[in-house]
């Protein structure tokens, strides 16, 4: 068959997750220096005022660690080989990564975003099971949120279980979304 090429369709996917990549690194390479930080709006609006809070080393003392909703708090966490998590991590980082668990309250039913400042890895629990996320991406561009994972909750008590953190101490936000 000469002169003709036959439609490939796994060799076609993997074309489009190529360009696709490709077209998301070029945007964020496109994206202009910051030369100050921005404030976010709308749902992201509390990330300009953490307040303190120490993470937990263990489902035992995460009652004193809780994140209220609609509230970024500046994340005091532990050194890895101090945590206990409820579920191993799927990236649960090295000994000289850092990590913690937060207690975190849903009262009403809806899609919640978590906003983070690094690429820590997050695994929300409930039940003795990790939540699927439903979406994730970067954060506005020079707010200093780096990372947002978005969850669809129903009410009740979550873990949120932060692993693989490069540093002692990260901002963290849940917000519920529109």
């Amino acid at each position: 068959m000469r002169g003709k090429m036959l439609w490939n369709p796994v060799l076609g996917a993997l074309a489009v997750a190529i360009v696709a990549v490709g077209s998301a690194e070029a945007q964020e390479a496109a994206q202009p220096a910051c030369t100050a930080p921005v404030a976010p709006t709308g749902e992201l609006a509390p990330w300009t005022t953490p307040f303190p809070l120490q993470a937990a080393g263990s489902e035992a003392g995460i009652s004193s660690a809780s994140l209220p909703v609609g509230r970024a708090a500046r994340l005091t966490l532990l050194q890895t080989p101090q945590v206990r998590y409820a579920l191993r991590p799927e990236k649960p980082g090295g000994s000289v990564s850092h990590g913690g668990l937060v207690r975190i309250d849903v009262r009403e039913a809806g899609t919640y975003r978590v906003a983070l400042d690094s690429a820590a890895w997050i695994d929300l629990v409930r039940d003795q099971q990790a939540l699927i996320s439903t979406a994730h991406g970067h954060g506005p561009h020079c707010t200093g949120v780096r990372k947002m994972v978005d969850y669809s909750l129903t009410p009740g008590p979550y873990i949120l279980q932060i692993s693989a953190n490069g540093q002692p101490q990260m901002t963290v936000l849940l917000a519920r979304l529109p």
